[in-house]
């Protein structure tokens, strides 16, 4: 039986790998700060803390051995020195949650290789609050150039789901609903999603992996804002009230400047699979404008 903790489980993709693993018949621990309750009753341990508090971690961590440790709270370069001090010699794999954010705009499709953790400079001194897109090249740097496990970064787009917590393409479909304007600077920029249930999915099949370093991971295809301001239209049968440029509260989470978008060879040649966008995305939009 395979031993698994999971940073952060009680919340979006999180939650569902937490419920794939248990399924799969892994002895699944969850560390959260307790905040928000689960439905998995007895069947997984709990553990709260601080994920900033390192000595809060290795208290309540004891002297408990990992199979695998799935970190989807590690945001900056200290949270990372945490974990490689933490669990050294007490995790046979070590994955981390990353983000596309750590590429820049612009460009052909990213490949893991566009940006390189090993040889990005680290500071001297970290700094306290690094923007979230800095704080994720720190975090895959800290943990490359210092790990002693193995250990893998998947590098997700937006993650997009009916639970999603931040409401991302929910804006989208209530702004369009209410005729509010939508900020979107360039509608043609190719995007890349994933949702959440694939999210969950590929996590549990990197576990299972000998996948090291980074991973680009999100499903086939691109799309844009319009494209995807045109799916919400035609679920509504409403036209929406599109600007290059609104009050902050109505910029699109989407509006980019350039296209974004992965390339995912590097999970495919390993052997995953990934869902076509186009098999889930305009589902999920009829979804949401059907509860809107």
């Amino acid at each position: 039986m395979q031993n698994v903790l999971i940073l952060g489980g009680t919340r979006f993709f999180g939650k569902k790998l937490a419920a794939n693993l248990l399924c799969g018949g892994a002895d699944v621990t969850i560390l959260t700060r307790g905040n928000t309750a689960d439905s998995f009753g007895p069947d997984v341990k709990r553990l709260h803390a601080d994920r900033t508090d390192a000595a809060a971690l290795r208290q309540v961590i004891g002297s408990a051995d990992y199979d695998v440790v799935y970190d989807n709270i590690c945001y900056t370069p200290q949270d990372s020195e945490q974990a490689v001090q933490l669990f050294a010699g007490r995790t046979g794999r070590y994955i981390v949650t990353s983000s596309k954010s750590v590429y820049p705009f612009g460009g052909p499709r990213k490949k893991e290789s566009d940006f390189d953790p090993y040889g990005y400079p680290l500071p001297s001194v970290y700094p306290d609050q690094p923007d979230y897109a800095e704080g994720k090249r720190l975090v895959e740097a800290v943990l490359f150039r210092k790990a002693p496990f193995p250990a893998a970064a998947v590098r997700f787009p937006i993650v997009l789901g009916a639970d999603d917590y931040t409401r991302r393409l929910h804006f989208h479909v209530e702004h369009i609903k209410q005729g509010l304007p939508l900020g979107i600077p360039n509608r043609d920029a190719l995007l890349t999603f994933i949702d959440s249930d694939e999210a969950a999915s590929f996590l549990g099949w990197l576990g299972t992996s000998a996948l090291e370093g980074p991973v680009n991971a999100c499903s086939k295809g691109e799309t844009t804002p319009g494209k995807i301001v045109s799916l919400i239209e035609k679920a509504l049968n409403k036209q929406a009230h599109v600007k290059d440029e609104t009050d902050a509260e109505h910029m699109s989470p989407f509006g980019v400047p350039e296209s974004w978008y992965m390339d995912t060879s590097k999970a495919e040649a390993a052997g995953y699979t990934f869902r076509r966008l186009d098999d889930w995305l305009p589902d999920l939009i009829r979804k949401l404008a059907g509860e809107s």
